[in-house]
């Protein structure tokens, strides 16, 4: 088959095939989809698909990896604004609540996929820890630049008011959700700068 048929070039096809599985494999899980339904939904051939992508699991691993590019992508935003750096911890924060409250929420990707693929040794599973092993450092490092210490205890409190108002932003209401999840973060950048310790100052000896 010629990279033009099916609608366009080869890497059209490939994207109409992530796209399909992102959208799949977020509403109704992965284990579920099959590629039968993926491959007619996307409207190419088997070939086609696995020309792209070995198999389900590369597919699966594509589509962890784009949803990681594009977290990444909001934090480079708000770094590139260049706001001042609790600002900048509000800004991430104001995102997350945003993709919570949009049409279509499904909870976390990754911890989606965690849930699905809970062998530590699975590919799927280690692609889930290496993202959040960044975003656990991404949100340390916001933090301490926001003046937070420890930054790693709040980084990490950070990290678990995320997790948790992403699974209850998908059960309930999702606007009180993260109204409390924005007040948390507050609470986290007030007690890690009130827990900062004051720079040394110089002591005076008697004379």
């Amino acid at each position: 088959m010629s990279a033009g048929t099916e609608g366009g070039s080869t890497s059209e096809a490939r994207a109409r095939l992530l796209d399909t599985a992102t959208r799949i494999f977020y509403a109704e899980g992965i284990h579920s989809v099959g590629v039968d339904r993926i491959i007619a939904e996307a409207q190419v051939t088997r070939a086609t698909l696995y020309r792209h992508f070995r198999g389900k699991e590369e597919l699966i691993l594509s589509y962890l990896h784009q949803a990681d590019r594009g977290i990444r992508g909001q934090v480079a935003a708000v770094r590139a604004q260049g706001l001042p750096a609790a600002d900048a911890v509000r800004a991430v924060s104001r995102s997350i609540a945003e993709g919570i409250r949009s049409a279509g929420f499904r909870g976390c990707a990754f911890l989606n996929a965690a849930a699905e693929y809970p062998d530590p040794a699975h590919p799927v599973h280690r692609a889930v820890l290496a993202h959040r092993q960044w975003f656990l450092e991404t949100a340390i490092q916001l933090l301490e630049d926001a003046g937070c210490a420890p930054a790693d205890a709040a980084g990490r409190h950070f990290v678990m008011l995320r997790d948790g108002a992403m699974a209850a932003g998908c059960l309930s209401d999702p606007a009180p959700v993260c109204e409390t999840f924005l007040h948390g973060v507050e609470g986290i950048l007030r007690t890690g700068a009130s827990a900062s310790p004051e720079p040394d100052t110089p002591v005076t000896l008697p004379t």
